[in-house]
């Protein structure tokens, strides 16, 4: 009887040791805020919101004069909104107003972050900029998301009527991932996240953007490539310079270029 309970101890150990390796490798929340859209003069508004499931979380909302429509950017799995104030300056000439937002256990956001929890927060997100619209069925919105973002923003283009998705550095799956970086390990039976952007992209029925840097060494190029090929469209693909955490329109300004074309032609587009 003690050989099996000790087995059984040591399986429970091994199983609850895996699962914090796992979920440490996929979040890395932070909750000290380094920076405000004041310090690059920006006026915002801090905004405290509800997901569905009763967690608390924070957010900015960065008005543009005379504004087209509104940008949901949904960050990358080590950052918080305190490291994006650099990207507002250029959302901002873009015509947008802009939502940042916080998923559950980063930044001021309560609660602990969960890949339900994560789809739950961005929904959350869209029906409070859906409120600043007057509750619209189909507002003007679309979501950029990076990195572990991307997969965040690709449900929720499927479970909310955005009128523009944007990919950036995004990855085809955690378990795409997971093979590359440990491939010895039976990946496809151990990893409990998903985040399975490729199986949903020939679902999503809007405009796509995706955008990806041949010299990222964490997620390669093929995957995003693989997202593009799934997208029905309409669609476009732009190629970053600069590793994984350093590509975007600061390395490669014609990304910037391209977004703003993309924005002009997503909210153009009648509602579906």
């Amino acid at each position: 009887m003690m050989t099996i309970i000790a087995i059984l101890a040591v399986g429970v150990l091994a199983w609850l040791a895996w699962w914090w390796f796992e979920w440490s490798q996929v979040y890395h929340p932070r909750a000290n805020i380094q920076t405000t859209p004041r310090s690059v003069g920006l006026d915002y508004e801090e905004v405290v919101f509800v997901a569905e499931d009763g967690v608390r979380l924070s957010g900015w909302w960065i008005s543009a004069p005379q504004a087209r429509g509104a940008l949901i950017y949904c960050h990358g799995n080590g950052e918080n909104i305190g490291d994006l104030t650099s990207l507002l300056v250029d959302l901002a000439r873009c015509g947008l107003n802009v939502f940042l937002f916080d998923y559950r256990g980063y930044g001021r956001s309560r609660g602990w972050p969960t890949e339900r929890g994560t789809y739950r927060d961005a929904r959350a997100a869209f029906e409070y900029v859906r409120a600043r619209y007057n509750d619209m069925e189909s507002p003007p919105v679309i979501a950029l998301g990076r990195s572990l973002g991307g997969a965040v923003a690709a449900q929720l283009a499927l479970d909310k009527p955005l009128r523009g998705l944007i990919l950036e550095s995004t990855f085809a799956s955690i378990q795409a991932v997971g093979r590359l970086l440990y491939p010895h390990l039976p990946i496809q039976w151990l990893c409990h996240y998903r985040y399975d952007t490729l199986s949903k992209m020939p679902r999503i029925q809007i405009p796509v953007l995706i955008a990806h840097s041949s010299e990222d060494g964490l997620i390669p190029i093929a995957q995003a490539r693989a997202l593009y090929d799934a997208a029905p469209g309409p669609k476009r693909f732009v190629q970053l310079s600069g590793r994984h955490n350093e590509a975007g329109w600061f390395r490669t300004p014609a990304y910037l270029d391209a977004l703003r074309s993309f924005f002009h032609h997503a909210l153009s587009t009648p509602a579906p």
